[in-house]
């Protein structure tokens, strides 16, 4: 079977064998489950300038340093910086007149991924918990939202179940620790190790005493429950089970980049966000149906009121390495046509460059990028002024953005939740931006 696509391998078995009458059930769910979608968020924390990745002003006075190049799609330029996604600019919907109301960073971060503004006694689900809420199997091992390097400490409520509980808020990944020789002066570190900690069990617990553990835990904790009818029991409970599905193996070995070849790793980029990426193709073809990524270092590291062009250039190669190279594996393993991707972060940047030779935050005009599943690739969809400061054409808000990415993975944005009020709420209010879809 050397060169042979393990999955594809076995799908052909499945289709072979379907006239074997104890087969087509088999069959069925294989089908299934490979027509399930998924999703992935690329989150650029601190607010990524549109004017120097997607929208460029060459030649205006707001346009600053940076060239166009042509792309893979006749008439679309983007940034000189990110020549890997040009070459695959037909798989991208750029989304160039997005306008919101929210230019401060934890209210943005609130609203892009709940489409609401904050404020008010409803505390609203993020958009992974809604979607892996309607796209997840409940009984998974892997948790179904998973966060890779969040800025919990920008808005928590970003990574939420909201109303729907800690059941559907995120399983955070985070950096553990360099691997392989320390590094010398001036060479290149090796990529970072990303993880989720204590998914071993200690080196003297063996798996049988382990499961006594559990036996005398769950039998205690059953009756606890029964008579401690409250939230906060309840959703203690719910994470510790969820964090016991999660240690077994398989579900474990997800998160082990150990097991990728160094050549893998290191086409991602060895930082956070490409590792980052990795941890995401290998989650989704694990069936988890919502990944979200964080690029942007510790903080806000998209966040460019200083050195705006030095600090785009350097965040912008790891963009492009980092997606670039997930989009290129996910096609390669027959996932991406499954998986719609959706890049975006709290806000744009000012079309003016200020004493600093930065961009300051700007909401009223500014680009997000759809990509894979579902997605019409190859366009520019709205487009701003000639120096930026306005959307002159396809101007879309938040509830449109996500009713299209919900419509793009297959499920209906009117889709309603109950909230504790007992009111029904709609995962959007907006309409989906139908130019966008395939």
């Amino acid at each position: 079977m050397a060169g042979i696509d393990r999955r594809r391998f076995l799908q052909r078995a499945l289709v072979g064998a379907a006239s074997c009458s104890w087969l087509p059930a088999l069959v069925q769910a294989a089908s299934q489950q490979q027509s399930k979608r998924r999703c992935i968020v690329l989150w650029m924390s601190g607010g990524p300038s549109q004017m120097d990745t997607f929208d460029l002003k060459p030649g205006h006075a707001n346009g600053g340093e940076y060239k166009e190049i042509e792309t893979s799609v006749p008439g679309l330029k983007i940034s000189e910086h990110l020549p890997m996604l040009a070459k695959q600019a037909d798989r991208l919907a750029i989304l160039r007149g997005m306008s919101t109301k929210e230019g401060d960073h934890q209210r943005g971060a609130y609203l892009m991924h709940t489409g609401q503004r904050p404020g008010g006694p409803l505390r609203y689900p993020a958009i992974g918990a809604t979607l892996s809420k309607a796209l997840g199997d409940p009984q998974a091992d892997l948790p179904n939202f998973v966060s890779v390097n969040p800025n919990s400490a920008l808005s928590q409520a970003a990574i939420s179940g909201g109303f729907l509980g800690p059941k559907y808020a995120a399983t955070t990944v985070g950096q553990r620790a360099m691997y392989g020789p320390p590094q010398q002066d001036g060479e290149t570190p090796g990529p970072v190790d990303l993880g989720v900690d204590f998914l071993q069990l200690p080196g003297e617990v063996s798996p049988e005493r382990a499961e006594a553990r559990m036996k005398l835990w769950r039998g205690q904790q059953e009756e606890f429950l029964t008579q401690r009818d409250a939230a906060a029991p309840k959703s203690h409970d719910t994470v510790f089970r969820r964090a016991v599905r999660m240690m077994n193996p398989e579900a474990a070995a997800a998160f082990d980049l150990h097991q990728e070849e160094d050549a893998v790793r290191e086409s991602y980029g060895n930082g956070r966000f490409g590792q980052g990426c990795l941890i995401a193709r290998r989650l989704i073809e694990r069936g988890v149906p919502f990944v979200e990524v964080t690029h942007g270092g510790d903080g806000l590291g998209w966040d460019t009121h200083q050195a705006n062009f030095a600090g785009v250039k350097r965040l912008s190669e790891e963009l492009d390495r980092g997606w670039s190279t997930l989009m290129r594996e996910l096609d390669e393993r027959g996932l991406l046509e499954s998986t719609t991707i959706l890049w975006m972060g709290e806000f744009g940047r000012t079309p003016v460059i200020n004493g600093n030779a930065g961009r300051d935050h700007f909401p009223d005009a500014w680009s997000c990028v759809l990509a894979g599943g579902g997605i019409a690739g190859g366009q520019a969809y709205g487009s701003t002024s000639e120096g930026g400061e306005e959307v002159v054409d396809g101007k879309a808000d938040v509830p449109e953005l996500i009713a299209t990415l919900c419509t793009a993975v297959g499920v209906d944005p009117a889709t309603e939740n109950i909230s504790p009020l007992a009111r029904p709420i709609k995962i959007s209010e907006g309409a989906p931006i139908r130019a966008l879809l395939s």
